[in-house]
């Protein structure tokens, strides 16, 4: 069991919160504890407290603690053995409707996507023109993103003199993005921003640069999915951290520390898919941890500068606390302008910003010129581009709120402040299922696995608010729907697990 993750009594305690009183009382702790593995709060494989502690932290007895660790066990969400303590996991029976990580795919799912598909994150055949896809958190273009093509166009012959590439970006582009940092609270000059294609491109880019195949990178639990996969590609071992209720920082930096961490990709920004918000002394904290454990943070800033409410926080980046360069930060304009420009950044410290400039040079070369134009011109305009924006966002927000809470009000979530979707639970382990049947009432969601390193968050659903109002209503009556239909339905055998 050596590199196990473990939590202290009184650590375990913190996330368990208030038990549930019920009779008898060791059953409502272990229904406690299956809830933070399920979720994700409490990692796979991590080596749970004594007995003795952590009644003593509960204030209860150790026969209560020992019952709800054998009912656990009998469940399938705790092994044990003797000498070497107990540990979380899941059931092998397939309940969980996710094979174990690393294990082979179960019947009906093919080697080649078929989890993907079922999790709602292939799209589904289209039903008509009706099919309302919640599946992707991406709106359409701005109303001044017409103007913005037309004055990029008009001035893209002074370019024509030169090479037509270069590795960092357009110098004019580069000082538009540093102004937005300096306007935010941290310092930048040019030569610290480097101009990728998109956000997922610049992860790419510093997975290669910096990762090498068994390196372990700590990643939020929920997180965006393609991030897991950019660093499964890169061979990283992943070590997740439960962000359902919010960041632990105490918890977070023990994972670092324990796992020896090269690398931490965390979105305090709106966080996607549950749309925290990391504060200020939270993300002091967050690189405090980073210097103890000596690992890099690479932190997603794409949804940064969405707040919804008028009265949301305005936390400064996670870069202004960073005193030694381990502070890596990236964006794009996917969210706040459309994602069919595939233009974002990186911003370092400059001599790391040169390391990735030249190493960028043997990849692709540099971003095209015409949409890093495009981009200066909408990040010029960049207040009002915001303020159109999250108009449209907050509308979208409360309209789908409001229908939730009308049509399916045991769906249980927390609003958040800003960021572009709502982070729902459905009241038990139905997501990829829910899914399944949703899509044949012509609405595509995406099921909470999507977004975990491992076979957890099967009682959640993203849904994103980028569609008009009147869309979102529908889509809620079709949820509806789907949800009596899967009500209805028989029960499902459960998918055997190859290992």
């Amino acid at each position: 069991m050596s590199g196990t993750r473990y939590v202290s009594g009184l650590q375990l305690a913190r996330l368990l919160g208030d038990v549930p009183r019920e009779r008898p009382l060791y059953a409502g702790l272990a229904r406690a504890v299956r809830g933070l593995v399920q979720d994700g709060r409490l990692a796979l494989r991590t080596r749970l407290p004594a007995e003795r502690d952590l009644a003593s932290a509960l204030g209860v007895s150790r026969t209560t603690v020992t019952a709800a660790y054998d009912r656990l066990r009998a469940e399938g969400y705790v092994e044990s053995r003797q000498g070497a303590g107990s540990w979380t996991t899941l059931p092998a029976d397939g309940s969980t409707a996710l094979p174990r990580p690393g294990a082979g795919p179960g019947p009906g799912l093919g080697a080649s996507g078929g989890v993907v598909a079922r999790y709602g994150m292939a799209h589904a055949p289209d039903s008509g023109a009706g099919f309302i896809d919640l599946g992707c958190a991406a709106p359409t273009v701005p109303s001044i993103f017409h103007q913005a093509v037309q004055n990029a166009v008009a001035a893209l012959p002074r370019h024509y003199g030169g090479p037509g590439y270069e590795p960092a970006g357009l110098g004019e582009l580069r000082e538009v993005i540093a102004d937005g940092y300096a306007a935010r609270g941290v310092p930048t000059h040019a030569d610290q921003i480097i101009v990728t294609n998109g956000a997922q491109h610049a992860l790419a880019m510093l997975a290669e640069m910096f990762l090498t195949p068994g390196d372990g990178v700590l990643v939020e639990r929920p997180t965006y999915p393609n991030a897991l996969d950019a660093l499964r590609r890169r061979g990283a071992r992943l070590v997740p951290v439960g962000v359902g209720a919010g960041w632990d920082l105490e918890l977070l930096g023990q994972a670092m520390r324990q796992a020896a961490v090269r690398l931490g990709y965390l979105i305090p920004d709106f966080q996607n898919p549950t749309g925290h918000l990391m504060g200020d002394a939270d993300r002091a904290a967050l690189v405090a941890a980073a210097r103890s454990a000596d690992a890099l943070l690479v932190v997603d800033e794409t949804f940064a500068g969405l707040a919804l409410d008028p009265g949301a926080p305005e936390p400064v980046p996670v870069a202004a606390h960073d005193r030694d360069g381990r502070v890596i930060s990236i964006g794009s304009v996917s969210k706040l302008a459309w994602g069919g420009l595939r233009i974002g950044w990186i911003r370092a410290s400059a001599p790391v910003a040169r390391r990735i400039t030249l190493a960028r040079e043997s990849m692709d070369m540099a971003s095209p010129v015409l949409d890093q134009m495009i981009v200066r011109e909408l990040l010029l305009r960049a207040g009002e581009l915001r303020a159109e924006r999250v108009a449209a966002l907050a509308a979208s927000r409360d309209a789908l709120v409001e229908a939730l809470h009308e049509r399916l009000p045991d769906w249980t979530f927390q609003v958040p402040a800003g960021g572009m979707s709502l982070w729902v639970s459905v009241g038990g382990p139905v997501a990829a299922r829910f899914a399944e049947v949703a899509a044949r009432r012509g609405v595509r969601v995406v099921a909470g696995p999507v977004f975990g390193a491992d076979g957890v968050l099967e009682d959640r659903l993203r849904l994103p608010f980028v569609l008009p109002p009147a869309t979102l209503r529908e889509a809620v009556e079709r949820l509806a729907l789907a949800r009596e239909d899967l009500r209805d339905a028989p029960p499902v055998r459960p998918v055997q697990v190859l290992v």
